[in-house]
């Protein structure tokens, strides 16, 4: 404990300094720190370049690991965007007067130390550090090793522009990326108020069952495309191939077509070429693998039990064949992640019904799910899409890293 005891220290110390900051310092702050990244760009590719080379070009992680040039532009973009977000602090809720005499109030108030942990995306170091900061908290930063130079550099990028705004540079810190610390930092409810995991099934399993600390879970995305009967195929293809290919390896991308019987045949006629150009490798059921093997799709395979459910940051998905929206709404019961679904079709009351029903964090109706991202519902950035029910749910953003105070103004009542 003691080799990362001083940073925790220091968070708890920050949040005064955080605290000091007023709506328009924080707004000057991330527009700063967005220059400063814009004009080091080549230096944060250099670095990412490093974390790169240690990555195999094969693995579907290192899209979600690379940095270029636009992307870092979206990252400065991104912080002006939250910069130009309403600040969610200090917001009065409610306020009454009661027949006593008190004025019982209630107001928004930061959470306080936020902890994250992450795997190889370093553009969630900047997220959350402009979330954080915006909202007035404390941000203790692990992520993986696999961008250990990125994270860093980006880091002392925005340590670099807290001094010189004046302010504790403990206010954004990086914890140790060797997996030996993580217990300790899970289980440091002494100076972290909550614990935000960000990856895997298995990071964010780990984290649930071994924190100390308050959870709130950004899940992972096991996400459905229910093609209906009286879809619209042209359209429906589209979608399914930009809710697959677009970005394979991010959490809201397509994992399982589920296409009604009666436009099977028509349906994947119109997406196998769609798919093939990206050399999607489709896992398929018996009706499904029957159709594309007459159409000659290349990289056919036979889907078992454990192709359902699964959660592919590739390119590939699996494909099921139903009888009808229930027994859609059925498989995707049993094996939604409860992040992002989507019904396509041109029937209105039938859309109703499963957006209605369906659980889950996001319901589309005639769109990608790709759309399920916080830049994109106009929240500025996000930590992470939340799959559970308590406190955040849905692209987990600015307005969601407060929490409640209750603020009494008497004149010396007291209680019989």
């Amino acid at each position: 404990m003691e080799a990362i005891e001083n940073q925790l220290i220091n968070a708890k110390k920050a949040r005064h300094s955080i605290a000091s900051l007023s709506d328009e310092g924080k707004t000057l702050l991330l527009n700063r720190l967005a220059a400063v990244i814009q004009g080091k760009s080549a230096e944060i590719i250099t670095e990412n370049l490093k974390d790169l080379e240690k990555m195999p070009d094969a693995d579907p992680k290192k899209d979600r690991l690379l940095l270029n040039a636009d992307r870092i532009l979206g990252l400065a973009n991104s912080l002006k965007d939250v910069a130009a977000l309403p600040d969610p602090t200090n917001q009065l809720i409610s306020s009454k007067k009661m027949d006593n005499g008190l004025l019982i109030q209630k107001k928004t108030v930061p959470l306080g130390v936020v902890g994250v942990i992450y795997e190889s995306r370093p553009n969630v170091t900047i997220d959350v550090a402009s979330l954080c900061i915006r909202s007035g908290n404390v941000c203790l930063l692990r992520g993986g090793q696999d961008a250990y130079h990125t994270n860093l550099f980006l880091v002392s990028l925005i340590q670099q522009v807290l001094l010189e705004s004046g302010l504790d540079q403990n206010i954004v810190q990086q914890l140790p990326a060797d997996r030996k610390y993580i217990l300790e930092i899970l289980q440091a409810e002494k100076y972290i108020d909550v614990i935000i995991p960000r990856g895997s099934n298995e990071l964010i399993s780990f984290v649930r069952k071994n924190a100390l600390v308050p959870v709130i879970e950004t899940g992972a995305g096991v996400c459905h495309t229910y093609v209906a009967a009286l879809a619209k195929l042209s359209t429906a293809a589209e979608i399914v191939q930009n809710a697959k290919v677009s970005r394979p390896s991010v959490c809201n991308a397509l994992d399982t077509v589920l296409v009604d019987h009666t436009i099977a045949a028509d349906f994947l006629k119109l997406l196998a070429p769609l798919l093939v150009e990206y050399q999607v490798e489709i896992f398929a059921d018996d009706v499904a693998f029957s159709i594309l093997k007459q159409e000659g799709y290349p990289n056919l395979i036979q889907a078992s039990a454990a192709d359902f459910g699964r959660e592919f940051l590739d390119y590939k998905c699996s494909v099921k064949i139903v009888e009808n929206i229930n027994e859609a709404l059925a498989h995707i019961s049993e094996f939604s992640s409860k992040h992002s679904e989507a019904i396509i079709t041109e029937d209105a009351q039938e859309a109703e019904q499963f957006l209605e029903e369906v659980d889950a964090a996001v319901v589309y109706w005639n769109a990608s799910t790709r759309f399920t991202d916080g830049q994109m519902f106009g929240l500025g950035a996000e930590i992470g899409i939340s799959t559970q029910k308590l406190h955040a749910r849905g692209p987990f953003a600015l307005e969601k890293l407060v929490t409640e105070k209750w603020i009494v103004k008497g004149d010396g009542q007291i209680r019989n």
